[in-house]
């Protein structure tokens, strides 16, 4: 039964991603798990935001039970060619503007946002003296 096993190409397995025709990449397998999606116990999305890639991650973080594991037999349909697989992206984290640690702008606006009134009303009261009758 191993002799009926294929290599199949990423690209291969990346087509077959609908609901009525589905495969997944796990461990370095692949599996049809199309006849497998309607009894899932996620739901069909669950599968089908795990093929086009390589869904070892999305399975193991699952914790699935050594029932669900046993039942990946039946499903299996070949091995994937590892040297079609993308090389998975590493994540870059996007540019930060540099810390300014005395925060000399802000000071200075919070400072002007408390003055500047305090003046304004400093002069209202100087001209109202100044030019008040007796």
């Amino acid at each position: 039964m191993a002799s009926d096993r294929k290599v199949l190409t990423f690209e291969e397995v990346s087509q077959h991603n609908k609901t009525k025709d589905c495969w997944l990449i796990i461990s370095g397998k692949v599996y049809d798990v199309t006849p497998f999606m309607e009894d899932h116990p996620g739901g069909d999305e669950v599968l089908l935001s795990s093929t086009g890639k390589d869904a070892t991650n999305d399975f193991e973080d699952v914790g699935h039970s050594d029932t669900a594991r046993d039942m990946m037999a039946k499903y299996h349909i070949g091995e994937i060619d590892s040297s079609s697989v993308p090389a998975t992206r590493t994540y870059v984290a996007p540019q930060q503007p540099a810390y300014n640690q005395d925060k000399t702008p802000e000071f200075i606006i919070k400072i002007l946002q408390f003055l500047v009134p305090i003046l304004i009303l400093g002069l209202a009261l100087v001209v109202r003296h100044y030019t008040k009758k007796d």
